[in-house]
């Protein structure tokens, strides 16, 4: 009953715990707090990490895309520049090539590597060094005109320079050649045609004048005498009409202005009728007229227009051939049976081989004297020329080393093959 007594009381009136010492407590605090912060640090830590990444990855992504930017202009303006019709050359202060363009080097021929070679070693002129010296010192040149010469070959240059500096102050010159080849030619054919149609219609001119003036005058009494120079009037005056023609002709082929009929015509019979019509012109000199085409070959074309092409050239044919000899017109099918081969072939003198490159050219005539007395206006040849390529086709001269002419032309035999 005692031990139950003391164990009611000690239930009844518990003894009181020992409470721990108070650096226990602090210590857990502090291990607490420490927990926490080394808790929160990381967290803190790894979000800076991933935003430092982020970072890291955008800046990448940024330089990328610049670098991406930068090639892409780069290569845009490497396509522009080497596009250039312009030749463009870039000096530094000590005229040692910096940069050229393709056009420059196509222009002048130039291979490998020529960058830190001098002007002089690249380009061989001392008017080009002296333009360089003087915009150097001058800071611009615009518009000199210089000729290169190669061999038996001219090339003629607009050449404008400018001095440039760079951010070290560093001194250059940039130079631009504007080719002026094509534009001097066709200056000098210009000039070429005009002094010819000037001469073309001086000569029938002052012949019918003379003529004219005779008549009036009193100073040709007979009939027989004044039938001579009505003859003469009527001769040049014929001239001067066929002259006129083929100018239209030639001006209406140039500009487009003529329109091509064509159709699937059989080349045989069309051969005939310019033979048909020829044929008054080739008696008096004895000279035989010959076809070797076969009749299933065919053309598409304009039939007036090659009528005219192979009448012009049989008649040269029949004007500048032996006496007795042969006019011969064959054919042949070509590139798989897409075009046709026109050869009009002569027995005569032939060309000579400087005037085959030009034979094409209006007015250019082998023998000046005879052609003018055949009543030759010296465009039947440039005629020929622009109505065949009208036609899609081409003509040439082939080479002889024996004496005679071939002129050969290829015309299509399909709509869809011109």
């Amino acid at each position: 009953s005692a031990i139950v007594s003391k164990t009611k009381k000690e239930t009844l009136h518990p003894t009181p715990a020992k409470e721990p010492p108070m650096w226990i407590l602090l210590s857990a605090s502090l291990a607490t707090a420490l927990l926490c912060v080394g808790i929160l640090s990381r967290r803190k830590i790894r979000a800076l990490s991933s935003r430092l990444a982020a970072a890291k990855r955008a800046c990448a992504e940024t330089e990328r895309h610049l670098s991406k930017e930068l090639k892409q202009q780069k290569a845009q303006q490497e396509t522009l520049f080497n596009r250039m019709l312009a030749g463009v050359l870039i000096l530094d202060g000590k005229a040692r090539v910096r940069l050229v363009n393709s056009a420059l080097r196509r222009l002048f021929d130039l291979s490998g590597n020529i960058q830190n070679k001098t002007l002089l070693e690249t380009i061989r002129s001392h008017e080009l060094h002296e333009i360089v010296q003087t915009a150097a010192n001058q800071g611009h040149v615009a518009g000199r005109e210089l000729a290169f010469t190669s061999g038996a070959k001219s090339r003629y240059f607009s050449v404008s320079a400018a001095g440039l500096k760079d951010s070290d102050a560093q001194s250059g010159v940039i130079v631009l050649f504007h080719d002026l080849t094509q534009i001097k030619l066709l200056e000098n054919r210009r000039k070429d045609f005009v002094a010819n149609v000037n001469h073309e219609l001086r000569t029938p001119l002052s012949m019918i004048k003379g003529c004219v003036e005779t008549l009036l005058d009193g100073n040709a009494p007979n009939p027989q005498d004044q039938e001579r120079f009505l003859q003469k009037i009527q001769k040049h005056s014929d001239r001067l009409t066929y002259l006129i023609e083929d100018l239209l002709a030639l001006s209406q082929l140039e500009s487009g202005q003529i329109a091509m009929n064509h159709a699937k015509i059989p080349l045989a019979p069309l051969v005939q009728r310019v033979f048909d019509d020829l044929q008054d012109r080739a008696q008096p000199r004895s000279i035989t007229l010959a076809s070797n085409v076969q009749n299933e070959i065919q053309i598409w074309a304009d039939p007036d227009r090659i009528h005219q092409v192979i009448q012009n050239l049989v008649d040269n044919g029949i004007k500048y051939g032996q006496p007795g000899g042969n006019v011969c017109v064959r054919a042949n099918r070509f590139n798989n049976n897409d075009s046709v081969i026109i050869h009009i072939s002569d027995d005569g003198p032939g060309i000579p081989e400087n005037a085959r490159q030009r034979i094409f050219e209006r007015f250019f005539r082998v023998d000046k004297a005879r052609s003018r007395e055949q009543g030759g206006t010296g465009l039947g040849l440039a005629i020929v020329k622009h109505i065949i390529q009208a036609h899609g086709g081409r003509v040439w001269l082939n080479n002889h080393h024996q004496k005679g002419s071939t002129f050969s032309l290829s015309l299509p035999n399909k709509p869809n093959s011109r």
